[in-house]
């Protein structure tokens, strides 16, 4: 049977129903089969490259902090040979003896 011997028997709206409902199942299987499938396989991945990501950017932020370390010692350094030692920062004292602002005793950094 041809096409049109289908649809004269069966009515147009019969035959768009069935080929709409073989559609609906093909479109179905090949998601549930193909798709899928690799989606699990790409979120796989994407964890995967997210993690390195965060190690890398964890890296990053520790090398900065010994570079910044390096950096401010050699200025140590400097500032000793040229005999300046009022310009040296004492890193050993707490943070509010660095700010003088912020050593009232009311918290008000206002003067």
């Amino acid at each position: 049977m041809d096409i049109v011997e289908i649809i004269d028997k069966y009515g147009f709206a019969t035959v768009a129903a069935a080929a709409m409902g073989w559609f609906i199942y093909f479109i179905y299987t090949f998601i549930t089969t193909e798709v899928k499938i690799k989606l699990g396989e790409a979120n796989g991945v994407l964890i995967g490259l997210i993690d390195r990501i965060r190690m890398l950017d964890n890296d990053l932020i520790r090398l900065r902090s010994k570079l910044n370390t390096v950096l401010e010692m050699q200025e140590n350094e400097k500032e000793k040979q040229h005999g300046n030692s009022d310009n040296i920062k004492d890193n050993n004292l707490p943070l509010d003896r660095r700010r003088p602002s912020s050593n009232r005793e009311d918290g008000n950094t206002k003067k």
